[in-house]
């Protein structure tokens, strides 16, 4: 069988992945002798004496490309290397801290499907309805603001269930909740949304009619639906390897995601290059299970026929939900955009809300509100350019859906927080980085939305028409194609701007994004957790701020939903009644 375009792009995608992990140490920029003579001794002077040692040591003179040949081969004979910090074998490291992430995804895997059953059950016994606004709020919340959140209440507040740790099954409790409620909430929603427009699917009619149970009914409902969800599915799995990474540091849970992280501010690069292969290896895995899970639900007579799903009914969202949600941030930025970021009152440090400091201060005595309101500008303003960009990218990877949806297939496979620590240890951490690596991995949904419309434009009977007067292809693109593909496609960018901001927060939150003292939304986050008992106001600002968003991102999305919903319904009833006529 000759190979597809998508299948060798996916090849080429995984092999130069592979290589970017593999080449490290010399992406990096830095002199991988002088890592490791900082990682050994901070104190010794870097001679060249001493730094041509290490190359020895190491073999780091044999240059980059011989060396990748080596460091492939210990990948065959199961050899990660040493780490450059403790000089101990790499392997054991990342086997330790899999197997604490794949008991803490476990675990996060039965919370979500728990969620998942309480969501659709509702709707399997009523026939109708839908997953509802909590589950869209659960998905929508990133992992490390709800972990902070979880941490903050149970933990500090109510000192219900320990904070930080791993050493029995209490400890396991509130990582899972926050790795697993994001991932139910977005199952369920998923499936949720489905059933409805499957049960009223005609055999269901003759099922009932024919007095099977509905116990029956609601299984076959239930099988009818997971197929073309199940690839869905395998994402959600995807994105809990790299949620893993934020609640595994919140919570101080020693996983392979928290070993990555620290070995990326370190600068052991071996160590990174197992944990990220693990990582990569655990989403790769996952995609798979997911692509044989729907071979066996679908059966052999089904397996090539394409089943999709009929149209779910569009979420409807009152135009006011978002309006409120985007003025009170909108409010909240300006305030805070006429007060100083920067000003330094140490008198002031952990002060209070106050008529002076609405939203309190922080460890530096620095206004909350007012690195509140500037902060939109690093969060919010690079999550814009990172949305022109991925739709760029988009609107070109959509006339050859060949090449991009293997491409496509690794991007998925790599959530923006993996990405994100194999930038900062090629690039450093910045607000740059941050932005790049959130771009590598968001075009592939706007890319196949653009396909999807290149595909139905081509096939327009008009666009025939101009083919056989002999317009020219270049005029036919520029005229008809680009303009019908790049509207619909720009305003899918435009509902993804809020989760892109959220992806660049988390980046930020986990110190691989925007650096101090820039007042970022993620950042601000992180550095109010060393205080978050003494002044909690610190953490729930920035946090209330990612909430608005995250609820924005939904709203906003259910109401551009619906209002297509209507604008389709109309078009369809004019030309019902045209033909009509």
């Amino acid at each position: 069988m000759r190979p597809t375009a998508a299948g060798v792009t996916r090849a080429v995608a995984l092999a130069a992945a592979l290589a970017a992990v593999g080449l490290l140490p010399w992406l990096s920029g830095r002199d991988p002798a002088l890592t490791v003579l900082r990682a050994r001794s901070a104190e010794q002077e870097p001679t060249e004496e001493a730094l041509s040692a290490i190359r020895r040591d190491l073999g780091l003179e044999a240059g980059p490309l011989s060396l990748l040949g080596d460091w492939a081969t210990g990948l065959l004979r199961g050899d990660l290397g040493t780490s450059w910090v403790s000089g101990t074998d790499i392997l054991p490291s990342v086997a330790s801290g899999l197997q604490v992430s794949l008991g803490l995804m476990a675990a996060a895997l039965l919370v979500a499907v728990l969620l998942a059953v309480a969501l659709v059950t509702p709707v399997l016994v009523r026939g109708r309805g839908s997953a509802g606004a909590f589950a869209a709020m659960a998905a929508a919340v990133p992992e490390f603001l709800l972990a902070t959140v979880a941490l903050l209440v149970c933990g500090v507040w109510l000192g219900w269930l320990p904070t930080s740790g791993w050493q029995g099954p209490e400890y396991m409790v509130l990582p899972a909740l926050a790795l697993g409620v994001p991932a139910g909430g977005l199952l369920g929603r998923l499936v949720a949304d489905a059933l409805p427009a499957v049960l009223n699917e005609r055999w269901v009619e003759l099922w009932q009619g024919a007095g099977v149970s509905r116990t029956r009914v609601s299984f076959a409902a239930l099988r009818r639906v997971l197929p073309p969800l199940v690839p869905q599915f395998g994402m959600v799995a995807v994105g809990l390897t790299g949620g893993a990474v934020a609640v595994e540091t919140v919570f101080a849970v020693p996983g392979i995601g928290r070993t990555a992280l620290g070995a990326a501010k370190s600068q052991d690069l071996p160590l990174l290059q197992g944990a990220v292969l693990a990582l990569l290896a655990l989403g790769l895995v996952t995609g798979a299970l997911a692509a044989l899970v729907r071979r066996r639900l679908l059966g052999p007579a089904l397996r090539d026929a394409g089943l999709s799903l009929p149209p779910a009914r569009p979420v409807r969202a009152h135009p006011a939900i978002p309006a409120a949600l985007g003025a009170l941030l909108l409010a909240a930025i300006g305030w805070g955009l006429f007060r100083d970021p920067y000003a330094v009152d140490t008198t002031a440090r952990l002060a209070p809300p106050s008529w002076s400091n609405p939203m309190g201060t922080d460890g530096l005595g620095r206004d909350v509100l007012a690195r509140l309101g500037h902060g939109a500008a690093s969060t919010v303003g690079t999550a814009a350019a990172v949305c022109l960009l991925s739709l760029v990218v988009a609107l070109a990877l959509g006339f050859v859906p060949g090449i991009a949806s293997g491409a496509a297939d690794i991007a998925n496979a790599l959530p923006p927080v993996i990405v994100g620590i194999l930038v900062a240890a090629a690039a450093g951490p910045g607000t740059g980085g941050a932005a790049l690596a959130v771009a590598l991995i968001s075009w592939p949904p706007l890319a196949a939305h653009a396909a999807a419309l290149v595909q139905e434009v081509r096939a327009s009977t008009f666009l025939t028409a101009q083919r056989a007067i002999g317009a020219p292809p270049l005029w036919m693109l520029t005229r008809h194609v680009l303009p019908s593909v790049a509207a619909p496609v720009a305003r899918h960018a435009l509902l993804r701007l809020p989760g892109i901001a959220l992806a660049l927060a988390s980046l930020g939150f986990l110190g691989l994004g925007a650096q101090p003292p820039d007042p970022e939304w993620g950042l601000l986050l992180d550095e109010s957790r060393a205080y978050v008992e003494r002044a909690p106001w610190a953490a729930l600002a920035p946090a209330a701020a990612l909430a608005l968003l995250a609820g924005l991102a939904v709203s906003g999305a259910a109401y551009a939903q619906g209002r297509g919903g209507r604008r389709t319904t109309g078009r369809t009833v004019r030309k019902e009644t045209a033909h009509a006529v």
